[in-house]
Parts: C-alpha cells; sequence; structure tokens
C-alpha cells in the first residue's frame, strides 16, 4: 500500500496535509486517558509555535531539548518545525557529561526541559551547565508552560518549505570516542517514515504504539509513519509491560514492538496465562536496534500467532530494511528484510569488490532518508566512499531473493587465530537453549590466540541458578547445531542481566568486553 503524501517535503507540511484530510482522526492516546485528534495536534502545535516565536524562536534558531514522552513534547517539537527551528533531541535519561556535551556543540540558543522529573531538575542542570556561559540559552519548562500564543501572529512567519535544509541534530552514544553529531533533514525523516509505512502495509485500520523515547531518531521518524499512513498510536512515558498491556489491549493496538528486549518482554507476560491472548487485537510486531534470534520470532508466532517484521536502520539512516507481512515466515525469521522503498544498499567486499548474491562484505547505502553528513567535516569524509555511499560499518550479504542478513558489525567480528568469527552466528545457535534467557558473544585479548570467544548467557527470568548452563552443555549445543569446533566459545560466563541501553534495551558489548578483559581466565 502507498502512503498517501508520500510527495511531502516537510514535517511541518506532513502535519498540515493530514490535519486537512482527516481532522477528527484520532492521532494520540496517552496512558491517562488522553486523546489528540490530527486537527487538534496542528492546532495544538500551531498555539505553540506562535508562542516559542515571541519568545525569539525563529528559522534556524537551534533548541536543544530534553523530554520525555509526553503530548507536550510532540507539540512542541512539531511547533518548532513550524518555524524551521534546527532541533537537538536529547534522551531524557542523560545527564550533565551528555547534556552539557550537545548544548556545546550545536551553541544552542534554547533549551527545553521538563522541569523537575523523576527526581532531577532539569533546569538547574542546565543553568549549572551554562552558568560560565558568555551566552547562555534560555531554558523553558515545557510541562509546567508550555509557549503559548495566537496563530494569527503566525501570518508573516513563512513556514519552510526546504525539505532538504538541515534542521535536526542527533548525538551518537559515544561510547568509545566522543559522540558524532548526525545531521538531518525534514526529508530524510519523511523518506525513512516512508519506508517503513510501506513496508509495514500500514493504514488507518491500524494502532500503534510509542514506547521507546520520542527524542530517539526512531521518534519523528514513526510519528512521520503515523501522518503518512493515518494511523494512531498509544504514546508511553515510561514504558512497563505490565502496567502497559491493559492500555494497548483496551486501545484495540494492531502493532507492537520496539525491538528484540521488547519482543521478549510481552513473550514474558503472555506465558503466565498462555491461554488468553494479552492484546486480542494484535496482528503484528515490529522493531529493530539489535538483532533478532530466529527463535524469537518462532517463540512469537506459535504464542501470539502472529509474525514479527524486524528491521534494521542507525541514527545515520533510521530506515535501511524492513519485514513485511506478507514475507514468508522464513525470510521474516532469517533476515532483516528487503531495503526499504528509494534506498540503494550494496555489500562491498574487502577487496572493495561490490559483492554477489550471498557473498558477504560491508553494508553501503544511498538515498535520501540517509543523513546529511556530521557535523564534523573529517568525520563525515571517513563515512562516505569515493562514490558517495555511506559505509555502515555492519557486515552481511543480500541473499537471491533480496532480503539482507546482516552477520555482524566490522568491530564486532572476533579474530581468533587469524579466522574471523562471527558472534551473532553463535549467538543464534546458543538463544534456542531452554536454558538462555539471551547471549551475547564477545571477543577478549588472548595472548596465544589473540582473541578467545566468549559466550555471556543471561539466565532465563525466576530461574534456579543451580541450572545455569554449562559449558560442556554449550559445546554439545553447538555441536548439534555442526557449527565449526574453530568457532567455539572458550570462556562460558552466566550473568542474571546483560548491560543494556534504555533506548531499545540493545546489549551494551563493550561494557562486557570492559567487564571480562580484566578477569583473569586460565
Amino acid at each position: 500500500m502507498a502512503t498517501t503524501f508520500a510527495d511531502t517535503t516537510t514535517l511541518w507540511e506532513l502535519v498540515e496535509r493530514r490535519a486537512d484530510a482527516t481532522p477528527d482522526a484520532l492521532l494520540l492516546i496517552d496512558e491517562s486517558g488522553r486523546t489528540l485528534t490530527c486537527g487538534e495536534f496542528r492546532d495544538r502545535a500551531l498555539r505553540a509555535a506562535a508562542g516559542f516565536h515571541a519568545l525569539g524562536v525563529t528559522h534556524g534558531t537551534r533548541v536543544t531539548w530534553e523530554l520525555p514522552n509526553r503530548f507536550e513534547t510532540i507539540v512542541a517539537s512539531f511547533a518548532l518545525a513550524r518555524l524551521g527551528a534546527v532541533q537537538n533531541p536529547v534522551l531524557h535519561f542523560y545527564r550533565h557529561k551528555e547534556v552539557g556535551y550537545a548544548i556545546r556543540a550545536t551553541e544552542a540558543e534554547f533549551v527545553l526541559v521538563p522541569g523537575e522529573w523523576a527526581g532531577v531538575d532539569f533546569a538547574a542542570m542546565v543553568d549549572e551547565l551554562t552558568a560560565d556561559s558568555a551566552a547562555p540559552p534560555v531554558v523553558i519548562d515545557v510541562f509546567a508552560d508550555l509557549p503559548d500564543g495566537d496563530p494569527a501572529t503566525l501570518a508573516g512567519v513563512a513556514a519552510p518549505t526546504d525539505g532538504d535544509e538541515v534542521r535536526w541534530v542527533y548525538f551518537t552514544s559515544g561510547t568509545t570516542s566522543d559522540p558524532k553529531g548526525v545531521r538531518h533533514s525534514d526529508r530524510t525523516l519523511i523518506t525513512g517514515a516512508n519506508g517503513l509505512a510501506v513496508a509495514l502495509d500500514m493504514s488507518p485500520d491500524d494502532v500503534g504504539s510509542i514506547a521507546f523515547p520520542f527524542s530517539h531518531i526512531a521518534g519523528p521518524d514513526y510519528f512521520g509513519t503515523m501522518l503518512l499512513a493515518g494511523f494512531p498510536a498509544v504514546l508511553f512515558e515510561a514504558f512497563n509491560p505490565v502496567s502497559a498491556i491493559p492500555v494497548l489491549a483496551a486501545n484495540g493496538v494492531t502493532m507492537v514492538g520496539g525491538g528484540t528486549a521488547f519482543y521478549q518482554m510481552y513473550l514474558t507476560e503472555q506465558r503466565k496465562d498462555p491461554a488468553t491472548p494479552i492484546i486480542p487485537s494484535l496482528r503484528k510486531m515490529s522493531g529493530g536496534g539489535a538483532p533478532m534470534p530466529p527463535e524469537i520470532f518462532d517463540e512469537v508466532k506459535r504464542e501470539f500467532g502472529v509474525k514479527i517484521c524486524h528491521g534494521y536502520g542507525m541514527t545515520e539512516c533510521p530506515m535501511i530494511c524492513e519485514g513485511s507481512p506478507h514475507d514468508t515466515d522464513e525470510q521474516l525469521a532469517h533476515t532483516v528484510g528487503k531495503p526499504v522503498e528509494g534506498l540503494d544498499l550494496r555489500i562491498v567486499t574487502e577487496d572493495g569488490s561490490v559483492a554477489g548474491p550471498g557473498e558477504d562484505g560491508e553494508v553501503r547505502l544511498k538515498g535520501p532518508m540517509v543523513f546529511k553528513g556530521y557535523t564534523d567535516a573529517a568525520a563525515t569524509a571517513e563515512a562516505f566512499d569515493d562514490d558517495g555511499w555511506f559505509r555502515t560499518g555492519d557486515l552481511g550479504h543480500v541473499r537471491p531473493d533480496g532480503h539482507v542478513v546482516l552477520t555482524g558489525r566490522l568491530k564486532d567480528v572476533i579474530i581468533r587465530k587469524g579466522e574471523n568469527i562471527s558472534a551473532k552466528e553463535i549467538e543464534d545457535v546458543l538463544y534456542a537453549h531452554p536454558k538462555v534467557g539471551d547471549v551475547a558473544v564477545i571477543g577478549l585479548p588472548d595472548r596465544e590466540r589473540g582473541e578467545r570467544v566468549c559466550a555471556v548467557v543471561e539466565r532465563v527470568p525466576e530461574a534456579d541458578p543451580a541450572d545455569d548452563l554449562t559449558f560442556d552443555e554449550m559445546v554439545a549445543t553447538l555441536t548439534d547445531a555442526q557449527l565449526m569446533k574453530q568457532k567455539f566459545p572458550e570462556q562460558l560466563v552466566i550473568v542474571d542481566a546483560l548491560p543494556r541501553n534504555e533506548t531499545l534495551r540493545k546489549v551494551l558489548k563493550y561494557k562486557l568486553r570492559e567487564e571480562y578483559a580484566a578477569v583473569p581466565w586460565p
């Protein structure tokens, strides 16, 4: 199904076109039962835009905002989009180091905060961070006092029309170096959103959910998908499956997800009463951000009766591939789908040649949803090859059916005695073992081997530690799967919980490497 407004050039134009087409259609629902229609959302965003403009926000004004998921967050963001401001969303669980870096790097003129939230005074934090600044930013508590004005005052303030102008700056996590500022335009986000809408065959009959932070790049991208396809979503300020599931069920949600960890959480809740569907209206799950073991697809299909349409994206290109409900079970379980509409993808081998079908290499991208470069020109030059293709750093191949299989990261390849080992291949096998809740396979420094392979296994929830997976059981599982013995881990570690980020609950392998590299091993 083609989306209705796929030719839209700016996000504000998308809001206007959706509000004009379906003003009374539901757009947002929150946990407390508040709702906004498409028309109401447009009108509230216009009033907020007028209020921001009266405070001095105009085209090109640099605005950093750190806000949890509330209606006011999305309204404020699209009010800024109406004015053509340059937005720098910051994840709401970041604190002094990350927030200070973002404010300084963008030279923010305004900072939007939630006041005091979750025991943190965000306004005070920003004041502290900018106390020595020659021109400290204006701090606005949008949860207490969202700017409000008369939309008539915007009559002489033109809405942006250049969809290719950089209006968004997202910072990478910076886990191994300083964060990189990723520059996006309205068009990069809209084309990514359209790719998702088309792949998932979304329609006004669907009801989605936003359980991940809207300040993540997936936020405006998913919201763009809602506006393009014309469906509403339930917004969660802090996602907890126990309290969220009744809300999802009550609102007739047809698609949930967020990523692999979210699929696992839904499975845990469903297993408490297998005979009673926890979300009777559910038709599909979708997400990305981390690899999905094929076993999870099988479990969800068996226990929920729905398919997982898993995808692949990154901050630099929020939508790369996406599974479709029209794909076969085999395709959905073992691939990340096909490249989304409008994106060119190719695989480049170690010698720089373009790979053939089924041949592994680095995934490279070109298309209108690829970012506009980093804020650092040198980093931008390094990120693109001589032909203008973005180097993702991901490894994979394209099958003859056009579906993409990811096999790891260039930085995540384990090199033992000169042989490249795919962590994902081992993880997929071990995940299927009943004593494995989740698993991360990492490479650790080893004097003899260069690197040794270590499997870090997360216990099944509420399992007895006395029944942990043993080393011999791990070896037997890998042997049964007919993996080469050269790929078998030398080391097995059992943990209660793997370290994860707070957005899509992606496992933080760098933390595991840091922890276990320092642990003596025979």
